[in-house]
């Protein structure tokens, strides 16, 4: 319902009906304490000329207000760290992929070739002769991806422990900022159960276990966490579990209060110890935020 904080005044209330920000600022964030019949207010207050016009002035104002709305997420800090995450791999990827393309066609042309991203690197340095010119010029654009991404890396490095700091410190802050994207940001994070954490980034393989062709995943993209890919394999399910509980609960902080909770470090070292304990793993405790990768 749309109104302002007394159930006495329309939302429209004091507002130029030609200020489209004023307009969209109280649908927004107005409110009432009671129902009301506002197209006929507005009429008998001056501010729309019949109901009709009433509705228009609405509509344009409930859309201001959405396009605000649209515009103060895409450009929130949780946000803009998705577009990084995603953009880094992208960079990765499509340098990999070409990579492999330079490798191949170079290994033609030059006395001594590599391989991969190195190799690239390598043949972008050259100066090339005429025969040379195009792959050369094809390794220097895979070395700019390969800077990029290192770059985004960076960002994302600096950029996580702001927007999360409990969940990058428990996580490292490129697996904070993977998880954010996947779920679609912190607020979304912070409301999944830590089994859904637990398994985000193996939707195919959860989808393949709900049609009955695949057993349960037991984790997704945390698996790359030290504290689960250094417990032996028997116990990597029970260390994921652990991990993901502790990571809901940062997600929660990290977005409700934003207050940095150290004892999650703790408790997490304490639960992965005991269950590395139990077939006297060789790994080392599990450490919070250290590399992801």
């Amino acid at each position: 319902m749309d109104g302002t904080a007394s159930s006495d005044e329309g939302w429209f209330e004091g507002i130029d009906r030609d200020d489209e920000e004023a307009a969209a600022e109280a649908i927004r964030d107005g409110t009432a304490d009671t129902p009301d019949d506002w197209p006929a207010r507005a009429v008998e207050s001056g501010f729309a000329a019949d109901e009709n016009d009433y509705y228009e002035i609405l509509h344009d104002a409930s859309m201001a207000a959405t396009r605000a709305a649209v515009q103060e997420y895409e450009r929130s800090d949780d946000r803009q760290l998705q577009h990084s995450i995603r953009a880094m791999d992208d960079c990765e990827r499509v340098a990999n992929e070409l990579a492999e393309r330079v490798a191949e066609w170079g290994s033609s042309l030059v006395a001594d070739p590599g391989a991969g991203i190195e190799f690239a690197r390598e043949l972008a340095e050259r100066d090339p002769e005429p025969d040379e010119r195009r792959v050369v010029e094809l390794a220097r654009r895979v070395r700019d991806l390969d800077d990029e991404a290192a770059d985004l890396r960076a960002s994302i490095e600096r950029t996580a422990p702001e927007v999360a700091p409990n969940l990058s410190a428990l996580a490292g802050p490129v697996l904070a900022a993977r998880l954010i994207a996947l779920a679609g940001g912190l607020e979304t994070l912070a409301r999944k159960p830590s089994g859904t954490l637990q398994v985000l980034g193996a939707e195919e393989a959860l989808f393949a276990h709900l049609r009955g062709r695949a057993p349960s995943p037991k984790h997704g993209v945390i698996y790359i966490h030290e504290a689960v890919q250094n417990t032996h394999p028997d116990d990597r399910g029970s260390a994921a579990r652990a991990l993901a509980g502790k990571l809901a609960i940062a997600a929660r902080a990290d977005h409700y209060t934003g207050e940095r909770r150290p004892v999650l470090d703790e408790q997490l070292r304490d639960r992965i110890a005991t269950i590395r304990a139990r077939k006297g793993d060789d790994g080392d405790d599990a450490t919070t935020g250290g590399d992801d990768e």
